[in-house]
């Protein structure tokens, strides 16, 4: 049921399957929450995306930007409107995605929403998003216990819900290629954490800050081509503003709900 949007790492053709598990890792400032939550919202398919990283208005004005086309200026500005803000609302009625916050991220708390879901739809959701890493509970020092504790209970959450698992974590600013090369994505050695023995799919994501091109290497792939340096990636143009990713210096056509669904 996944879509891959685009055949990520110069054309290997990496394709995610159902119940994978999947991380995106970036650099600070990288987009890698906004890249997760466009893709996710392309795919269509019921989604949970549980965020210690975002406060709901930034999430919700994110995905209400994709939707419309409108900037997060605009959204600012007209949210509260009485008129203008239920353009907002209608772009958000399609949306499959449901969203969680809170910080840290417990496993109590990821076991109530799922239970909650369940008790609403019947089934569990086909996507679970965790935004990010570092705000489950116990890792942000980055203990490796705490870590190695985290991806064996999302990776068995994957085995015995048969979800999607989507990772997002971080990966360091400070080696020498993060310090001189801020735009190109990270290898897998410059993850946080050491969290390559679980996903099925590790996705390393950079934003140029100067051209706004967005680059997507595949640093781990059980199922086919990888390159754990990360210096063979796919590139897309970013539209921060607007939270959409397309084909490199491509505009993209003014997308209404229907269209993006």
């Amino acid at each position: 049921k996944l879509k891959a949007l685009w055949s990520f790492g110069g054309g290997a053709g990496v394709i995610p399957r159902q119940g994978q598990f999947i991380t995106i890792s970036g650099r600070s400032g990288s987009q890698k929450s906004g890249f997760a939550l466009f893709w996710v919202r392309k795919m269509g398919l019921p989604a949970l995306y549980i965020s210690g990283d975002m406060t709901p208005f930034e999430a919700t004005s994110r995905l209400a930007g994709m939707e419309t086309g409108h900037t997060q200026a605009d959204i600012e500005q007209w949210w509260s409107d009485p008129i203008e803000g239920q353009v907002y609302t209608a772009a958000l009625q399609d949306s499959n995605i449901s969203f969680s916050f809170g910080n840290p991220i417990t496993e109590d708390a990821l076991i109530g929403e799922l239970n909650a879901w369940v008790e609403i739809h019947n089934s569990y959701p086909e996507i679970v998003v965790i935004d990010n890493l570092m705000d489950m509970e116990g890792c942000a020092e980055e203990d490796n216990s705490a870590l190695r504790g985290a991806m064996s209970y999302l990776y068995g959450l994957v085995m015995d819900t048969g979800c999607t698992v989507i990772l997002i974590s971080h990966a360091t600013d400070k080696s020498d290629r993060g310090e001189s090369l801020p735009g190109m994505p990270a290898s897998r050695r410059e993850v946080k954490g050491g969290i390559a023995e679980k996903p099925q799919i590790m996705l390393s994501v950079a934003l140029d800050p100067d051209t706004l091109e967005f680059r997507v290497a595949v640093i781990k792939n059980r199922n086919g081509p990888q390159d754990p340096s990360a210096k063979t990636y796919a590139i897309l143009q970013a539209y921060p503003e607007v939270t959409r990713f397309g084909e490199v210096h491509r505009v993209i056509p003014h997308w209404n709900v229907k269209e993006i669904a």
